[in-house]
């Protein structure tokens, strides 16, 4: 485990809006590691514990699904959090998600 990268991982999703989600391949691409999109997903794994701590249910798979729910303790925390945001989810899939995409590689300077 590369503990820079999880850390640069934490960086990025730390800045990501409420109410906006992104992919774990766009963190990827982000941080010039195009192909590691499932670090990204371990990093998000191993946000829980974090202080201070990691918006990781803002994160999805690049369908707008919330792929990564069963880390959060019980099935629908993921939700929960991001209806909390004012973001829809039905059956697991974020509504508007490509108006609610933040894609770090437009919204932030490297």
């Amino acid at each position: 485990m590369d503990s820079s990268f999880f850390d640069d991982v934490f960086a990025v999703v730390r800045l990501i809006p409420k109410g906006r989600v992104t992919s774990y391949g766009a963190i990827a691409r982000y941080l010039g590691t195009g192909k590691s999109a499932r670090l990204v997903g371990w990093a998000m794994n191993a946000s829980h514990s974090t202080d201070p701590t990691i918006p990781a249910h803002r994160v999805l798979n690049r369908n707008g699904m919330l792929t990564g729910k069963h880390h959060f303790g019980s099935p629908d925390t993921m939700q929960k959090l991001l209806e909390a945001e004012g973001v829809e989810v039905v059956d697991d899939q974020v509504q508007d998600f490509k108006a609610r995409y933040w894609d770090p590689n437009e919204e932030l300077q490297l």
